[in-house]
Formats: structure tokens, sequence, C-alpha cells
């Protein structure tokens, strides 16, 4: 029995599976304590964000994502801990949150990862929300005006500017506050392992675009990235975007799979092609994305509710809002403003003929009338405006400051190439994706189970249905650690995938098993004969498998690549690693000489 176990430990393809196994352990990066919530995404512009947390990166590992464990002195476990412990928050309220993380910014921006983690605290300042209420008075305000003027200089005519202040009348508002705003930060229990889940067992929402027109892979690669740009503006790191065609329509398609957002977020944000235009006399003077090269979000220069343009009903009996913010245009877009002003005549002493109209994908957004210092001048500093309505003043507040947001990330993220469509959209419950996830991993243990009786039944013999057994388990092992290795996300088809390839592999060690155990003396002298034979089926078996999965990669809009990827993975772990090495430990065990 010694001179077995000493061979089974000495065979090379046996060597090769135990070495493989090793690094897949350390792929999989188990941990049986792991407590606290790790940090999915951070909202730009929230509390967080200023405290100095910075979203993960979309291919970090789960283990190695920064892990909240104490608020105020209070450990947190879990999701259910941090949301007892944010609820009591009070504004102006100053909150210490400490975590764990494996990455460092250092001095030059750069991400440094440490294999340990380091511990961090930070300080929050919690802000207030404020319900906005227009008084029946007015009140004055001093603004920065931008005045042009002429100056002699060594006997030379020189433009020059200055900023005055100028004192208007406005709409008194009344801000009373009215609860806190969230920290900024979307959370989720901590990981225990570097497997990704998929939104069937996670929860989220999946959605299907189509281009409204064929469009050339480049194209598709500035949509993708465009469409990364847009979610990361918004707060959203952790998502997944990737083409997809469907072969047998010859439609091209994105699928977006993301947590945490609405379904009216997705249609606003994703759906509309976002094109910016900014127009006088009908002339186009400037876009968004590339001829803007600042666009303020801040609450000094961006206001839900222009202090100059108070809400009020319109013919409607709805109430409407004006939001307002500045933007900083590019030289080469000023001077585009300057040509299409210099020939407006001047009216009512102050403004120009013409208005400047803004359009959002073809539609009217606001028009607001140029002064007529401005004309000819190529001013960089412009203020964006538009409405929100409502049925009551607090929604239309409420709508002009979403509206805002969505321009102002279209402004900065640019336009896409064409229209997308969304053909469909998918929202999975976080509470069914962990029931989907037990169940999943109940019929994946009864499988091999089953499995493993019946071919003690078959064989009554544990030298065959231990190395079964064994096997079967180090192909879910590798599988699972090549899908950590890529990033690859694990959803129901995924794990169809892993049981449809152990499957396959028990199939081939009853064939490895029943050539071995051929008691055929004239047709097979020896082991190695009698596996020749065993192998070529398998190999046969393989290349069709992997064939008839190569349509599944891009059928049904890509939504089966993760089936199809799965499979191929597993049976070639499988012939090409466990296969061999099973070979080896029956040749091994079953040898009566030793």
């Amino acid at each position: 029995m010694k001179t077995k176990i000493k061979k089974l430990f000495t065979n090379t393809r046996i060597i090769i599976l135990l070495v493989l196994l090793i690094l897949a352990v350390f792929v999989i990066h188990p941990k049986f304590s792991q407590e606290g919530v790790a940090i999915r995404s951070v909202v730009r512009n929230s509390a967080a964000a200023y405290a100095g947390f910075i979203s993960p990166m979309a291919l970090d590992k789960p283990v190695y994502k920064e892990i909240i464990y104490e608020i105020d002195g209070k450990a947190i476990h879990d999701f259910t801990d941090y949301t007892k412990a944010v609820s009591d928050l009070q504004p102006e309220d100053l909150v210490s949150i400490k975590t764990k993380t494996h990455f460092d910014i250092d001095t030059n921006g750069n991400r440094k990862f440490y294999f340990f983690a380091k511990e961090r605290e930070y300080t929050l300042l919690v802000k207030p929300i404020y319900k906005i209420t227009l008084l029946n008075e007015t009140e004055t305000k001093i603004i920065n005006q931008t005045v042009f003027f002429n100056e002699t200089i060594n006997g030379t005519i020189v433009e020059k500017s200055k900023i005055v202040e100028k004192k208007i009348e406005v709409q008194k508002i009344l801000n009373e506050t009215n609860g806190v705003e969230e920290l900024g930060l979307s959370v989720y229990n901590a990981q225990s392992n570097n497997l990704r889940k998929g939104l069937d067992l996670e929860g989220g929402t999946r959605v299907l675009l189509k281009t409204e027109k064929t469009v050339s892979e480049e194209e598709i690669s500035i949509i993708i990235d465009n469409l990364k740009q847009r979610l990361n503006v918004y707060g959203l790191s952790d998502l997944i975007i990737r083409s997809a065609g469907d072969f047998s329509t010859g439609n091209q398609y994105i699928v977006v799979e993301i947590a945490g957002v609405t379904e009216d977020d997705i249609k606003e944000l994703i759906a509309k092609q976002g094109v910016f235009e900014a127009k006088v006399s009908n002339k186009t003077v400037f876009m968004g994305g590339k001829d803007i090269k600042n666009v303020c979000r801040t609450p000094d220069c961006s206001f839900v509710v222009d202090p100059r343009s108070p809400c009020g009903k319109v013919g409607t009996g709805d109430y409407q809002c004006t939001f307002s913010f500045s933007i900083t245009l590019s030289q080469e877009s000023a001077q585009k403003q300057a040509d299409a002003t210099k020939t407006l005549d001047i009216i009512d002493g102050d403004y120009l003929s013409e208005n400047i109209d803004f359009f959002l994908d073809g539609e009217l957004v606001d028009s607001l009338r140029i002064g007529s210092s401005l004309k000819g001048k190529a001013e960089t500093n412009i203020a964006i405006s538009g409405p929100g309505v409502g049925r009551t003043q607090q929604e239309a507040i409420a709508n002009s400051g979403k509206n805002m947001k969505r321009l102002q990330t279209i402004l900065i993220t640019g336009s896409l190439p064409v229209k997308l469509e969304i053909v469909k959209i998918d929202t999975l419950s976080p509470l069914l994706g962990k029931e989907l996830t037990q169940n999943a991993i109940r019929i994946a243990l009864f499988s091999i189970l089953a499995v493993a009786v019946v071919i003690y039944i078959r064989y009554r013999k544990l030298t065959i249905s231990i190395p079964m057994i064994i096997t079967m388990a180090s192909e879910i092992v590798l599988i699972l650690a090549f899908a950590a290795l890529v990033g690859w996300n694990l959803d129901l088809a995924a794990i169809a995938a892993i049981i449809v390839s152990v499957g396959t592999g028990v199939d081939d060690q009853i064939v490895i098993t029943e050539e071995a155990l051929l008691k055929q003396k004239e047709s097979y002298s020896n082991w190695k004969d009698k596996l020749k034979k065993a192998f070529f089926i398998i190999m046969a078996a393989y290349f069709t498998t992997v064939v008839a999965m190569i349509p599944l990669w891009s059928a049904g809009a890509g939504l089966l690549r993760g089936f199809a990827i799965t499979t191929i993975a597993g049976v070639t772990f499988g012939v090409f690693i466990t296969r061999p090495a099973f070979a080896a430990m029956l040749e091994i065990l079953s040898d009566e000489k030793e």
C-alpha cells in the first residue's frame, strides 16, 4: 500500500493536477471569516467622495475591494449592520469610518496594490437635504459679471475685461432641512472568495441594447467607452458592458450588466443618444464632449433652482423650476460663438436679436437671450439652464435636479455615435439571487453524491469510485479558478455548464475504466494499449463538444456565452489535466502486483 501511495505522489500527471489545484485555491482565495461590507461604488460629489473614498476598478478581485468594518466605533459585520449604523445620522454629523484596503494612491496618482490589507480611517461630513420653499418676497443678491471695455495703451486700443459686482433682485428662497443625503457609498456583504456572481445570483439589472443602424467594430468600441464613462460619472463602476451579435439575425447588440440602478436611470443614461447642441441663428456653435473643457457641479456655480428664475406655475397648471450651471468652452468653440454673434443686431438696449438655443437629442431644452456685451466676443464661460416640471413645487424641484444631473453627465461624456434601442430590461432581486445560489450549490453537491453512489454500485470498488469523486471535485475547482482568474461572472448558465462538464467527465472516466478493466488479452497486452482506445474516444468527444459550443458564443445576443465558455473550459481541463490524472490513479490503484 505504501508503494502505491508513493507512486501516486510521484506520478507526473498527478503532480501536475496537484500543482494546478494549489494554484486554483490561491486564485479563488477562500476566506472563512470575512466580515464587513465591501464598497461597490462611490457617488461623485458625495460626502464619501469628498472624504477620499475612491470607486474600485471594474477588474478588481472581490476579496481585494475596500471593506468597511467599523462606523463610529460600531462593528460592521454585514449589510444589515451598515444600514443600522447610517440610518441614525443627522445633518452636519462627523462620521468616522474605518476600512481595510489592498490599494493606495501614491504621490503621482497611481494605484498601488498590497497583498496584505492596510487599515484606513475616513471622516465624513453628513450633508443635509434641503426643502426649498419660494417666498412671496424678494431679496438683493450680488453676482459677478464680466464687462468688456477698450483701453488705449501706447497709442493702441486694446480690448480688456474686468469682473464687476452687480446687484439683482431675486425671489427669496427658504431652505429647510429635510433629512440627510446618503453618504454616497454603494456597499454589499464582503465576499469570502474571488468568484464573481452574475446578475442571476447577485441581483441587478441587465439591459440589451440594439444599435439603430449597422456600425463598425470601432464605433461599437466608442459606444462602449462612452457608456462606461457616463455610468462612471454617475458614480457607478461595478458594471459589465460588452458587445454581442446574433449570428442567426445579424443584429448587433450591446449588453450592460449593472447593480444598484433603477430602470428609469438606465433609460435616461444609456438609451439616450445624448446629442447636445447650442445654436445661434440655427448654426451650431458648440456641442457636448470635446467642445466643453469643464462642467461645474459644485453648489457655488450649479443651482437646482436658478435664483434669478424662480419656480412657478405654467399653462398646464403644473409647476416649473429652472436649473442653471456654468460650463467652460474650448477656445475654438468660443470663437464659433463669437463669429455667430458678431453680425447680430442689438435690440431692447441690452440684448442681441437672436437667442442661444440648447437642444438635447433634437428637442429644445431652453432658449436664452444673449447680452449685447457678448456680441462678437469669444466668451468661454457660459451658463446652461433647463426646466424641471412637476405636479407640485417639490416634485418640480426634484425633477429639475434630476434633469440637471443628466445634462451635466451628457455634457461631460459627449454623445453616442448612433441611437440605441432598448430591446429588453431584466431586473433581478438580490434575495432571489441568494436563493438561486443556495439551490445551485445543493444541486451540484447532490449531483456529485448521486454519481458517486451509482459508480460504487456498478463497480463495487473504492479504488475506482474514490478517484472518480476526486476527479469530479478537481474539475469543479479548476473551472471556478479559471472564472476567478479571468474575471468571468458565474451565472445560472455557467453553473449549468459546470454540471454538464462534470457529467461529460464522468462519461469519459467510465470509458477509461471499462477499457482498463477489459480482459481481452489478445487485443490489449498492457495498460498503454488499453487506454489508447479510450483516449481516442475522449478526444473525439472533446472536439465535438467544443465545435458545438462555438455557435452559442454569439447566439441570443451572447447571453449564452457563459454556458459556452464554461463548458469549453471544463472539458479542456478534463481532457488535458484530470482525465490523464484519473487514468494514472486507476492504473496505480488497480495494480494487483503491488
